[in-house]
Order: structure tokens, then sequence, then C-alpha cells
């Protein structure tokens, strides 16, 4: 039988704690930026102009179908080749995860926007408005609350994405948990821990999410 013990862990987790506030960090990083890039590729891929449209096509299928820790190693060890750049591994995982997570957010974007009643579009354009101020105005704010729950799982997805980043050696809860292991000999511990902090911050995430997704749904404001 396994003797199970945790205190070799506990007394350190100071290191996975570290590790923890890293994940945060990235995360937060690839989530706002990505938000940023989906946009404008959603953007450019409902534009009639096909100069915008073609590139924002390809950026957004190519990274929705290559494996993101593919990505993650052309960013890490191709781009410094390619653009004679140097690559830490935080910005390597930043740049790889703000444009996958662009490119995923781009498509719920366009759904979100392409689902808005073509009275609405109709509306402001009889009262003056131009496209953006169209986009800005009228057609995005409600365009965001029928895309929460999609933006919310793809959010959630990203975070537990990030523990590719341990592979080019950031400091991530992945990371730091495969050397407390290697430094208290006692794996399993050390993983049903990470397994428990993931558990634990997410499932308050995806509670907070579904109470706001229910909010939404009794004032209508998403569709079911």
């Amino acid at each position: 039988m396994y003797e199970w013990n945790f205190w070799p862990v506990l007394s350190e987790s100071g290191i996975l704690w570290a590790g923890f506030r890293n994940t945060l960090i990235l995360t937060a990083t690839a989530l706002s930026g990505g938000l940023v890039v989906g946009l404008f590729l959603a953007l450019g891929r409902l534009s009639h102009r096909r100069w915008l449209s073609l590139p924002a096509g390809i950026v957004i299928e190519v990274f929705r179908t290559t494996p993101p820790l593919v990505q993650l190693f052309w960013f890490y060890f191709g781009l410094p080749i390619v653009l004679a750049v140097e690559m830490t591994p935080f910005l390597a995982a930043a740049l790889t995860f703000t444009i996958q997570s662009g490119a995923f957010f781009a498509e719920i974007f366009r759904a979100g926007i392409v689902s808005i009643e073509k009275g609405q579009w109709e509306a402001a354009r009889v009262i003056g408005m131009n496209h953006a101020q169209m986009m800005r105005r009228i057609i995005l704010p409600q365009a965001v609350k029928r895309m929460f729950p999609s933006m919310m799982e793809r959010s959630i997805e990203l975070m537990k994405t990030t523990t590719l980043v341990a592979t080019v050696s950031y400091a991530d809860l992945l990371f730091q948990a495969n050397e407390l292991a290697q430094k208290t000999f006692r794996p399993l511990e050390v993983y049903t821990v990470v397994a428990l902090i993931y558990f634990i911050s997410i499932s308050a995430v995806s509670f907070l999410a579904a109470r706001l997704e229910k909010r939404f749904a009794r004032s209508g404001e998403i569709t079911q």
C-alpha cells in the first residue's frame, strides 16, 4: 500500500503558489490580448474587402487547426531564427496563446455579430450611424452578451492549455510542480495538490460564469 504524505509538499507550498501566480499572469495576458485580436480578426473576416477578409481567415484557420504545442515551439524556437529576435519563455507563450485565443474568439465574435437581427442594423442606418458607430453602440453590446457563455468556456480552456508552457521552461504551476516533485520525491502528492488547485480555481470561475449567464438569460440578453 502506498503511504500518502502531503507534509513535504505543503511545507514547500510557496513554490506552487509562485507557479500559480505565473499561470494567472499568463492567462490574463493571453485572455485580454486574445479578446482584442479576436475582435479585429472577426471584423476583418466579416469585411467585404478581400484584402482584409482573406488574411484574417487564414490566421483564424491556421491557429484553430494546428496544435498549440506546435505553435508554442514555433514561436519559441523558430521565430528567433527567422527574425533574429530574442524570445523569452513568457513572451513566446504570451504571443502563442494570445493569437491562438484570438482565433477562437474571432469565430465567437463573428457568430455573435451575425446573430443580431437585421432590423437592428437597419434601424442604426436610418438614424444616420456610420459602420463604426453602429458596431460600437448597437451591435457589439448586444452581441457580447450573447457570446458570454462561449467566451467563458474558451477562457477556462485557455487556462488549462497554458500548462504547455512548462515545455519551454516558463515557471508556471506545472513547471513548479515538476521541480517540487523532484525535490520532495512525492510526485503523487504534488500532482494531486496541483489538480486540486486547478479544480478549485476553475470551478469558482465556472460558478460565477453560470450565475452571470442565468442573470443575462432572465433579462433576455442571452438567446437560449
